[in-house]
């Protein structure tokens, strides 16, 4: 193999190494801004699930504003709503709290805590009643 050859080759190499090396770093980034947004997201919902808490008891405009301002926050950070009304219950997205009687099993009929999921994985189950077909 000629000089030319095989600096061409080491500089191909060199190349390569430094393109994968670019890209890992820019996949750890991206993963550290992530789990960033987790730890605040998370610290968060406790006073989002409050304020959604203290809007049932207390009529203020205000009070409203606040909570929707804090949701449109954190939907713009990734964060989104588990639907989990009337689905069959799955301990993965729910917490059921309460048992009730109900013409089918296993079926979430209220909400008592929202569940959210933040890049595709859940970070806070919804608590629930679900119903149970009473036997006689």
């Amino acid at each position: 193999m000629t000089k030319t050859k095989s600096y061409k080759n080491n500089y191909l190499r060199a190349l390569a190494d430094y393109q994968n090396f670019e890209k890992r770093v820019g996949e750890q980034k991206e993963d550290f801004i992530k789990s960033a947004s987790k730890r605040i997201i998370t610290k968060l919902l406790p006073l989002l699930n409050n304020l959604e808490k203290a809007e049932v008891f207390v009529k203020d405009p205000g009070l409203k504003l606040i909570k929707d301002e804090l949701e449109k926050i954190l939907k713009e950070e990734g964060l989104e709503e588990l639907n989990v009304l009337g689905s069959i219950y799955n301990p993965e997205f729910a917490e059921a709290v309460e048992i009730i009687d109900g013409e089918q099993d296993n079926k979430i009929v209220e909400i008592l805590r929202k569940g959210y999921k933040l890049n595709d994985k859940v970070i806070q189950v919804a608590q629930v009643k679900v119903s149970k077909v009473k036997k006689i």
